[in-house]
């Protein structure tokens, strides 16, 4: 049965009950996927959890083994060639041509993806980007570093505007710096061109910094998403304030409180986000002082739907460098 794709009108990407499979592998197990116009959509999740399969398939790199999917209101594989105008992408790991300069590759790059575009705009535009990004176009490609290719791939994804952008960690290999050069020409082709971005990373605090909704994927399939409000709202928010303020008699019977503790001179405890208002006034009666309150972050989100991963492969390397250490010890004995 073929499928349907009817897209709400301001729907960008839709992906339903998306399922890829490599043999036996599950790269995706049902994916529900909806990213809107305008947005900076942030997708989230560890290296194989399925992002990168997402994107190839979203790109039509790759064929979905069964499922919809929807970008620009086409078939992202039977419509590659259209969308491939309108669509812009960096990939996580980028190779370009040893023998082409940087300059002749962005060019190259832009080329493929076709469309009409004034040629005296378009120099102008790169030379603009490369002075941003400090990229040196005239090097070899062979010279450059992993930071200096993702420049490449930058700079071919942001010289020509497009509709949508389908970024795989961009800034894979960027120092801080060009980081921010990164976020603030984002913010500006969404700002200015309406431009909708599907932001793939592993890194929080970037998404954090440019997303409005986030999806957190997990072994192929959507696990949390909505706004950032929204989801922190559902999450904790740290407060903590000196010790010798108060005691903690009168903040343990609370029930907004949870994980109340005094460490390193300082009361510390959690609140749920939706009720620290009825937490504050209690605070102002008592007049604790250095009150330090820290909104809840992404990375909470993220660990609620990894913490137990995270702790397992703590462990994993805890053990591992233990058995390191014994046979060390063992073979320095031996000798």
């Amino acid at each position: 049965m073929k499928a349907a794709y009817f897209l709400i009108m301001d729907t960008v990407i839709q992906t339903v009950d998306l399922h890829k499979n490599f043999g036996r592998v599950k790269a995706l197990d049902g994916l529900d996927l909806e990213v809107h116009e305008g947005e900076i959509h942030g997708f989230l999740g560890p290296n194989g959890a399925g992002k990168t399969t997402t994107l190839r398939i979203l790109l039509g790199l790759a064929r979905a083994s069964s499922g919809s999917a929807s970008v620009l209101g086409k078939h992202p594989w039977t419509d590659a060639v259209e969308l491939h105008r309108r669509v812009a992408s960096v990939p996580g790991d980028v190779s370009i041509w040893p023998n082409l300069s940087g300059g002749e590759a962005i060019d190259l790059l832009s080329r493929l993806r076709g469309g009409e575009v004034e040629e005296a705009a378009y120099k102008e535009r790169k030379h603009h980007l490369c002075e941003l990004f400090d990229f040196d176009p005239s090097k070899k490609g062979r010279a450059y570093s992993k930071g200096n290719r993702q420049k490449v791939a930058l700079i071919a994804a942001l010289v020509i505007d497009a509709e949508l952008y389908l970024l795989d960690e961009p800034t894979s290999g960027l120092d801080p710096l060009m980081e921010a050069v990164f976020t603030r020409e984002i913010r500006r082709m969404v700002n200015e061109n309406g431009a909708t971005v599907l932001l793939s990373s592993h890194i929080l605090s970037e998404v954090e910094q440019l997303a409005g909704r986030v999806s957190i994927i997990r072994a192929g399939r959507i696990v949390d998403g909505g706004t950032l409000d929204a989801l922190r709202h559902l999450t904790r928010t740290e407060i903590s304030f000196a010790q010798d303020s108060v005691g903690t008699q009168a903040l343990a019977a609370l029930s907004q409180i949870h994980d109340l503790a005094v460490a390193e001179g300082r009361i510390k405890f959690s609140a749920d986000s939706d009720r620290v208002h009825e937490v504050l006034p209690l605070l102002g009666r008592l007049g604790v002082k250095g009150l330090l309150i820290a909104p809840p972050s992404l990375e909470e989100l993220f660990l609620r739907h990894y913490g137990d991963t995270v702790a397992a492969a703590t462990a994993q390397a805890a053990d591992d460098g233990g058995a390191h250490h014994r046979r060390h010890r063992t073979a320095a004995a031996g000798a």
